[in-house]
Order: C-alpha cells, then structure tokens, then sequence
C-alpha cells in the first residue's frame, strides 16, 4: 500500500497497511468518497500523523470522527480551518482554556498551531460521510487508530494523553499508565460540558504542570 503518511509514523504503524482490515477499510473509503460526498478532503486524512512527527508528539487529544459538514474537516480533531465558525465543543475548550490559564478565545479554531508544539489530535475514524455522523466508524480505522495510540505507548515515554467523553476514555487500556500521564473528563460538548464536569476540571494546566516536571517544555494552548 503507498500511504502518504509521514515518515516516522510509517515506521511505527506501516505494518497495518498491509494486513487483509486495512486493504478492506482502503477499498470501502475509496468506494465511499467515490459514491458520497465525504471528509475530510483525500489529502488531509492522515493530517493529524503528517503535521506532528512521532518523535515530536507530546499530548495526545482523541477524538471520534471528523465533523460532517461541508468545510469543517481538516485531519485533525476538534480543529476547524480559519474561517470556518468554531463549533460548540471547540467554543466550550477555548472557554475552559481561558478559565484555566488566562488565555482569551482565540479568532480562529484552527488548531495546527497545536499540532506544530506535538499535540496528536486524532481522531479515532478518521473519515466520515457527510451529514452522517460516525458513518465510518465500522470500516476498521479504529484497529489502525488504536495501534498508532499503542505505538506512542509502548516506544514513547512522558506522554499526555486527554481522553474526553466515554469513548475516547475507552482507549485506555491501550495506553500504559505508569509512563504516561492520562487526563480525563467528561465531553466538551454541550450536552456533557453543562452537566458539569468539563468546566473547572484544569486539563490544560495539569498537561503543562506533567510536562514542566518532566523537563519539557509546555503547550503554548
């Protein structure tokens, strides 16, 4: 399989392209963005793997599948491009993070600034149908998903990891916990963040305070 994916993750996970669910899951997403409209665009599929180098990454944000409407998806999970409105669980993040550490809500919800500093935002399904959410989730990139988040595991050490909500929760028996730090909450959108339980939960200072004591230097959010 010539996947266009960045080196150092090639090297981690390549082996996943050549096994029987991956040549399946390649074949249905062709099908599917042939047929349908879908996203994000062919090229930033693997945007999250290209733009944060697997040596590089320090935090890992995981999401479930990409926003489904027309310009949102960019590859990486809970960012918009610039231009595109913020949607309500970006706008609840950008919140916390003001109250947490001062920071103003930014212009934009582009988080590619996030993923320059090592910040892995992954989402689990890493396409999706548009106007249909999670139409993607059984194609089978949750085994490639979960063997790039046991590769950061195993061969890295000192890592962030922020599983919101229940599903991202559920990845963590992938991840070895005496290595790495994991953060959770609940959802930042609405319907989980007004329950209570996102707000005040100081994620983003704790991330910064975990690696500052590991010598690292933190996230500029």
């Amino acid at each position: 399989m010539n996947v266009k994916i960045e080196e150092t993750w090639r090297q981690q996970v390549g082996g996943e392209f050549d096994k029987p669910y991956f040549l399946n899951l390649t074949r249905q997403v062709r099908e599917e963005y042939g047929r349908y409209a879908c996203y994000p665009p062919g090229h930033l599929v693997f945007n999250a793997f290209n733009l944060c180098p697997f040596e590089r990454v320090r935090v890992v944000i995981i999401g479930q599948d990409p926003y489904h409407e027309a310009g949102q998806a960019m590859g990486l999970s809970f960012s918009v491009p610039e231009g595109i409105a913020m949607p309500p669980s970006l706008i609840n993040i950008f919140k916390e993070i003001e109250a947490d550490l001062g920071k103003p809500m930014p212009a934009n919800g582009d988080l590619t600034r996030w993923a320059d500093q090592g910040v892995l935002l992954l989402n689990a399904t890493l396409t999706v149908r548009a106007h249909a959410a999670n139409s993607h989730q059984q194609l089978g990139w949750t085994t490639f998903t979960d063997a790039a988040i046991k590769a950061l595991s195993d061969h890295r050490e000192n890592l962030v990891f922020m599983l919101w909500g229940g599903f991202a929760r559920g990845k963590k028996y992938l991840i070895d916990t005496k290595k790495h730090m994991v953060l959770e909450s609940v959802h930042p959108s609405p319907l989980s963040a007004n329950r209570g339980g996102w707000f005040g939960n100081h994620q983003f200072s704790r991330c910064n305070a975990f690696l500052e004591s590991k010598g690292l230097a933190p996230i500029n959010w």
